[in-house]
């Protein structure tokens, strides 16, 4: 039976670059990769066949090969000179594609690292509207893992040192066999560092690191929102067998506020007035975050309008103009009123029949809403 064209496998074009080939086989490999599809012979054969693909198209002189002669060049027919076989190594392409999932590499063996570095830590920082506007200066406390002192992290008891595991021989993998191909993974043994300790140190029993919680102090610089990040270099935990520390990250959540609003660089607030204020004008006094401000209201103000303060607002932390605050005025209907003051409202109420033209809006509402009747009788 003739075979697929190894393109159409793996779903590129024939003038892919070297990246998108690799990208595609990832792809296609995770699809039907035996352990997402057990006792699926077809996804296994799939498989194979992504595989022997990848083998071809991610070599250039087997693609330029292949390219000439077809899958002749594979099975060594073609007058260039074949290169046998189309089964390839599974394993060197799985670790070539995939290593970074496994911790293999390209299947040439184990390579010598050093220390691992320690894991990045994050701690979530409340802090109010002001502090997050104006900075501030907090301090913290996180638990995390730090060197053992007595054996400088490296979990051998002071005077001994760590011997080399003799499973894998110091490297720290060993190739295990999966079905018909094979994976480099950490040794069981000495867990991936390549040495065994054979006295570990009383203080960490080993570890090369301790528990503990530590105190730090964080700036928190003017301007920051929710979601922003402050980086502590070096303040996570440490890294395993002497290895450098990660970092901490500290999230900031800006509290709400019992009066102001953010959002981005400027500031919102509701400023309740009388119906006098609102008719007649006058000057209100309104926070703004550096104090207080006059505000003066125009006579015939609308409830919802917004007056711009500017300046009042926050200056971003990456730079750039300080924001404004915004004040919206609510109306506020008077309550609990007296007798007469309820006269008194009934007295202007007629003043307004009368003269038909102090409520424009309303008069205009209501004469809409009539002719939307009117046209539904046509």
């Amino acid at each position: 039976m003739s075979k697929r064209d190894y393109y159409e496998i793996l779903g590129v074009a024939r003038d892919s670059a070297g990246k998108d080939i690799k990208k595609a086989y990832r792809r296609v490999a995770m699809k039907f990769h035996p352990d997402r599809n057990p006792d699926d012979k077809d996804s296994e054969e799939k498989f194979k066949e992504a595989s022997e693909a990848y083998e071809v198209l991610s070599d250039s002189q087997k693609r330029a090969a292949y390219d000439q002669y077809g899958h002749d060049a594979v099975n060594g027919n073609a007058g260039a000179g074949g290169f046998g076989g189309g089964n390839g190594n599974f394993g060197d392409i799985f670790g070539d594609v995939f290593g970074d999932i496994f911790g293999g590499g390209g299947g040439g063996g184990g390579r010598s690292r050093g220390p691992a570095r320690g894991s990045d830590l994050r701690y979530n920082l409340d802090v109010d509207l002001e502090a997050a506007v104006k900075g501030t200066e907090v301090k913290i406390r996180i638990p995390t893992l730090v060197s053992c002192e007595p054996c400088s992290g490296s979990g051998a008891k002071k005077g001994s040192a760590p011997v080399t595991c003799t499973t894998c021989g110091g490297i720290g993998q060993v190739r295990m066999q999966q079905g018909f191909f094979s994976v480099q993974q950490a040794c069981p043994n000495c867990r991936g560092k390549g040495k065994m300790i054979s006295d570990p140190c009383n203080s960490c029993h080993g570890q090369g690191l301790k528990e503990e919680t530590k105190t730090l102090s964080v700036k928190v610089p003017p301007g920051v929102d929710t979601g922003d990040r402050i980086r502590l270099s070096g303040e996570g935990e440490a890294g395993p067998d002497g290895g450098p520390s990660g970092d901490l990250f500290v999230q900031i959540n800006v509290r709400s506020h019992s009066i102001f609003e953010r959002d981005g660089k400027n500031l919102y607030c509701e400023v309740p007035i009388s119906i006098t204020d609102a008719s007649l004008g006058g000057e209100l006094e309104v926070p703004t975050l550096d104090g207080r401000v006059k505000l003066k209201i125009p006579e015939e103000t609308q409830t919802g309008k917004l007056f711009r303060l500017r300046g009042k607002g926050v200056a971003p932390v990456r730079g750039g103009s300080t924001g404004d605050l915004l004040c919206r005025v609510v109306l506020e209907t008077p309550v609990n009123l007296t007798k007469s003051q309820k006269d008194l409202l009934q007295q202007l109420q007629e003043s307004f029949e009368k003269e038909g033209n102090q409520s424009p809006k309303k008069s205009s509402w209501f004469a809409g809403v009539k002719s939307f009747f009117d046209d539904m009788k046509v």
